[in-house]
C-alpha cells in the first residue's frame, strides 16, 4: 500500500490532474471539487485495479516485464516532459478554466468536477502504473487503496494549498522526482525478474 500511494503521489503530483483540481476549486466550494475528484478517482482506480488483476492471469514473467517497461516508460516521459513543465503550467490553467465557465453548487458542483477529471484522466501514467503494480505484486486491495488515497491527498492539495505549492515548488523539480521513483520501480522489477 505504502509503496503504491508514493509512486502514484509523486507521478501525479505534477500532472494536469492537480492543475485542474486548482482551477476547479477557484470556480466551486473546494469540498464539492474534492468529492467530484475524488468520485472520478475511485472509478478510474476501480478500473485500473480490475484490469490489473486480469493481468496477473498472464505468465508471471511477461507481466513483470511489461510492468518494468512501463515504469521505465513513465520516466522517460516524465524527465522528458520536466525542462517545459513550468511553461506549460499556465495553458494547462487556462485549458480547465475553460471548462468550468459557469457558476455551479452542490451536486452540480461536483458533477462538473467528476466529469472534468473523468475525461482528463484516461489513459493517464498513473492508470497505467496502477496497472502495473496490481500485475507484479497481485495484491489489488493494497494497491487500490494505496492509488486512490495517493490520488485524493493530491486532488486535496490542489483545493486546499495549490497557490502555494506552485509558488514555491516547481512542476519540473516533481517532474524528476516522479521519473526517479519511475526508475527506481523499474530498476527493482528488473531485479526481481532477474532472480525469478
Amino acid at each position: 500500500m505504502a509503496l503504491s500511494f508514493a509512486a502514484i503521489f509523486v507521478v501525479e503530483l505534477p500532472d494536469k490532474t492537480f492543475i485542474a483540481a486548482l482551477v476547479l476549486s477557484t470556480r466551486y466550494r473546494g469540498v464539492f471539487v474534492w468529492i467530484g475528484v475524488g468520485l472520478a478517482f475511485l472509478v478510474q482506480t476501480l478500473l485500473a485495479v480490475t484490469v490489473g488483476k486480469a493481468v496477473t492471469f498472464l505468465p508471471s514473467d511477461l507481466v513483470h516485464a511489461f510492468a518494468g517497461l512501463i515504469f521505465l516508460v513513465g520516466a522517460v516521459l516524465l524527465a522528458r516532459e520536466a525542462p517545459k513543465a513550468d511553461a506549460e503550467e499556465h495553458e494547462t490553467e487556462e485549458e480547465f478554466a475553460a471548462k468550468t465557465t459557469t457558476a455551479k453548487t452542490g451536486w452540480a458542483a461536483i458533477l462538473a468536477s467528476f466529469l472534468v477529471l473523468f475525461a482528463a484522466e484516461w489513459g493517464d501514467l498513473s492508470q497505467l502504473l496502477t496497472i502495473s503494480l496490481v500485475g507484479k505484486y497481485d495484491d489489488p486491495l493494497s494497491v487500490f487503496v494505496g492509488a486512490w488515497t495517493a490520488l485524493l491527498a493530491v486532488s486535496g492539495l490542489a483545493v486546499v494549498a495549490g497557490r502555494y505549492l506552485l509558488r514555491h515548488v516547481r512542476l519540473s523539480v516533481i517532474h524528476y522526482i516522479g521519473a526517479a521513483t519511475c526508475l527506481i520501480l523499474a530498476g527493482i522489477t528488473a531485479y526481481d525478474l532477474l532472480l525469478g
